[in-house]
């Protein structure tokens, strides 16, 4: 027996030019599925669109610039420290400001026009006078779990080391506005750092808690909303800090005579000594692993303590970075602070510091020295 098969498709001409007809009612219900998809379509592009549009932050300001700081007055500064910092700044747009901590005086201040101005947004870097705060009032330890959401917790130590804005915002929020600023001028916000600085501005610190639309409380004590601080009230902070709680009047010699003569001179002495180490973990632990890493791109042999700041404002970009070394000798505070546009943002500060302390040690300014300013009896005093 034999079979044929046809090749010809099992359905005819016919049928496949067949015309479906739907009903009135399911003709209705697919043109309203139809106009329905083509807006959130449309719907969709118009927000990825405003999104893209919400993140992108147009900068008017330039990260870099030609300008040699001749006008600065250098005769009573280290030669070494301000050679150093000029190196390491190179033309970025900013200044970069070294202290001795155990005694006040300003070691070498590169672009003073900017470091003596009346400052700028101090963002992250506002989370150590924060955590001070809370330390002092007794509200936290390194190790207290703070929840920032339903399964999210996390304690000081890390927040500090990667700079956690909801960490802070909760603090801030626990703290309330009084504390906030009761500590924020005890450790030198809101009024002068230097003694007799010709040329330096103040700060300012709000008498009030900024708008709940810019973020209240919360927004002051992670961004650092509403404040205004300058190079020198970081550095003399930071200053007291690594040197046990003094805070010192910042003092920049002018002359050789004025070095040889130079005295401490005392503005309070805070008591923070005891929750110093609670800090010291998280400043410790954003240069070995967090949000200032890249300074030990450059540098790793002696341990370095500090905290970055980023943010922006009116179309410029800022970008903070105060640290110490931890060392027996040599021991200095680097505040560094870049203000431009997009290359412009705190873990650049860091790089520039990680280069600064390159070239102390390489020049063995952490080696013993025969003589030492933090030696002289420092005297207290109110400036006048």
């Amino acid at each position: 027996m034999a079979a044929t098969v046809s090749t010809r498709s099992l359905t005819g001409t016919k049928s496949r030019s067949q015309k479906v007809n739907e009903a009135p009612r399911a003709r209705k219900r697919i043109s309203k599925l139809s106009r329905s998809r083509a807006r959130t379509v449309r719907s969709a592009r118009t927000t990825k669109r405003r999104r893209s549009r919400r993140h992108y932050e147009r900068f008017t300001a330039s990260s870099f610039t030609d300008n040699s700081y001749d006008g600065d007055v250098i005769a009573g500064e280290d030669p070494v420290v301000r050679r150093a910092a000029l190196d390491a700044l190179g033309n970025m747009n900013g200044t970069v400001l070294a202290i001795e901590p155990t005694s006040g005086r300003v070691l070498a201040m590169v672009n003073q026009q900017l470091a003596l101005s009346s400052g700028a947004q101090p963002c992250s870097t506002i989370k150590l006078s924060v955590a001070l705060a809370a330390l002092s009032e007794d509200l936290i330890t390194k190790d207290t779990q703070i929840a920032l959401g339903r399964r999210s917790r996390m304690n000081l130590t890390t927040a500090l080391a990667h700079s956690n804005n909801a960490y802070f915002e909760a603090l801030g929020r626990k703290l309330g506005f009084e504390k906030v600023s009761f500590y924020a001028h005890q450790f030198g916000l809101g009024e002068l750092a230097g003694y007799h600085i010709e040329g330096e501005h103040l700060g300012t610190y709000p008498e009030h808690e900024i708008s709940s639309k810019l973020g209240g409380v919360g927004k002051m004590c992670s961004f650092g909303e509403g404040v205004s601080m300058t190079p020198l009230q970081l550095g003399a902070m930071v200053s007291a800090i690594a040197n046990g709680g003094t805070l010192y009047y910042l003092q920049h010699p002018n002359s050789p005579d004025e070095v040889a003569n130079f005295e401490p001179r005392v503005k309070r002495h805070l008591d923070i000594a005891p929750i110093i180490p609670e800090i010291s973990d998280g400043m410790a632990g954003a240069v070995s692993y967090g949000t200032a890493r890249s300074l030990r791109v450059n540098f790793n042999e002696e341990e370095i303590l500090g905290k970055t700041g980023t943010c922006s404002k009116a179309g410029t970009r800022y970008g903070w970075f105060a640290s110490y070394a931890k060392t027996d000798v040599g021991r200095i505070v680097v505040v560094v602070f870049l203000q431009g546009g997009r290359p412009t943002f705190g873990p650049k500060a860091a790089e520039i510091s990680g280069r600064i302390y390159r070239s102390l040690y390489d020049h063995d300014f952490f080696a013993a020295h025969p003589t030492d300013t933090a030696n002289v009896k420092p005297v207290a005093s109110t400036q006048q």
